[in-house]
Formats: C-alpha cells, sequence, structure tokens
C-alpha cells in the first residue's frame, strides 16, 4: 500500500480526497509525497483503497447505510470521525476538522467533475473558511484558490487565468493580464473575469477592495 508519510508536519497542507472525479494519478502522487495528513470523504474511501493508498483520516455523515466501522481494521490505524450534521458537507466536515486540529492548509482533489451541484458547492463554499484555512482545489486541468485582496505573481506568457467573483466584488485592477481591469467591478451571473491570460513573462499583480474572489489557474 501507498504510503504518504515523508513529511511530518502539521504546518504543510493536508491532502482532502472528495468523491467527485478522479485526478491523474501523476497528480495524486504529487500531492501524497508531501501531505503529512490524507483524509478521505465518506464512501470515496473504497476508491482510494483500490488505488492502494493509506489514508489518515476518514470523515463523513455515513449515510445511506455506509459501513464505515470496518476501516478501522482494514486501514489501521486510522482515524474515523462520524459527523451527524446534514447542514453542512462532508467537504465543510474536513475543512471543521483541520481548523479545530489548527492545521492551515488544505490541498483538495476529486471535488470537481460528476455531479454539477457538487461542484458548485465545492468550488464557492470555500468563501466560509476565508479566515481560518488556506484552500487549494486541484485537479488535472485547473489550480482554484481564494484570491487575496492583493496579489502578485509570475506567470509564463499566455497562461490562462480566470478570475471568478463570488457574488459582486469591487475595486478590482489587473496588471499583465489581457483584458485589464482597473478599479471595475465583477459580479457572479452577470460579469465574470474568466478565460483571461497573461500578457508577458513576469508579474502578474491583482488587488481588489470588497467581496470574495476565485484565483483559477488553468491548464489547458
Amino acid at each position: 500500500m501507498s504510503s504518504h508519510h515523508i513529511v511530518r508536519d502539521d504546518q504543510e497542507p493536508a491532502l482532502i480526497i472528495a468523491n467527485g472525479e478522479a485526478c491523474s494519478r501523476d497528480l495524486l502522487d504529487q500531492l501524497l509525497e508531501w501531505s503529512p495528513l490524507v483524509i478521505v470523504l465518506d464512501s470515496a474511501i473504497e476508491r482510494v483503497i483500490e488505488l492502494g493508498i493509506k489514508v489518515d483520516v476518514l470523515i463523513g455523515d455515513f449515510d445511506r447505510n455506509f459501513e464505515y466501522e470496518k476501516y478501522k481494521d482494514l486501514q489501521f490505524p486510522i482515524d474515523v470521525i462520524k459527523v451527524d450534521c446534514q447542514n453542512s458537507t462532508d467537504l465543510d466536515k474536513a475543512y471543521n476538522y483541520l481548523i479545530e486540529r489548527n492545521i492551515p492548509a488544505a490541498n483538495v482533489v476529486w471535488a470537481t467533475g460528476r455531479r454539477a451541484d457538487h461542484t458548485f458547492s465545492n468550488l464557492t463554499n470555500v468563501v466560509k473558511f476565508a479566515d481560518q484555512l488556506k484552500i487549494v482545489i486541484l485537479d488535472d486541468y485547473s489550480k482554484v484558490f481564494l484570491l487575496p485582496r492583493k496579489y502578485k505573481k509570475w506567470y509564463p506568457k499566455n497562461t490562462p487565468i480566470s478570475l471568478i467573483p463570488l457574488g459582486k466584488v469591487d475595486g478590482i485592477s489587473t496588471n499583465n493580464l489581457a483584458y485589464s481591469l482597473n478599479n471595475e467591478s465583477l459580479e457572479l451571473g452577470f460579469r465574470s473575469g474568466s478565460s483571461n491570460h497573461v500578457v508577458e513573462d513576469g508579474i502578474v499583480d491583482i488587488t481588489y477592495t470588497d467581496g470574495y474572489m476565485l484565483m483559477m489557474e488553468c491548464f489547458d
């Protein structure tokens, strides 16, 4: 069974494996190599075991007569955590678990694809944890995270970047993006910043004053 315990430091991002479309094994292995803690959501455990991956935590509400107790032996040692709350998603339950353990960051895979409602919820719910947890959602085509109010990062020319507002976002200014913004607003459902790209090799600079916005680094 594959081991991911190369790093043992709660300051490193945990890895959460949700139950959407699987990513490539290459991406999964890259994340496992540097993840001190691997959390799997609910019935996704069966798919993860088939890949020969050792899990540290299994968490969820375990509905639909899910027989979770057996994994205490199959994946020993493992923490199996049943959270009886229908007002939060299993992914939210994993975030809350990390916050309680004072782990500051999480990479999330298998959180997109398959059901559209789950994908939309997984991408937008990150705003609830903005002040407590740094969350990055990854699949084979994109890297998604909540953008801080002031952001600078070096990118290669033509890197696809999308800015997706969660509600309305005001006072947006950008530098080194093809479709620039100068103290402008984006609003979900009315005006988004999807399918932009980097003009030249160098620093992309993005600032905004109000609201919450997702950054999507895309890999076509």
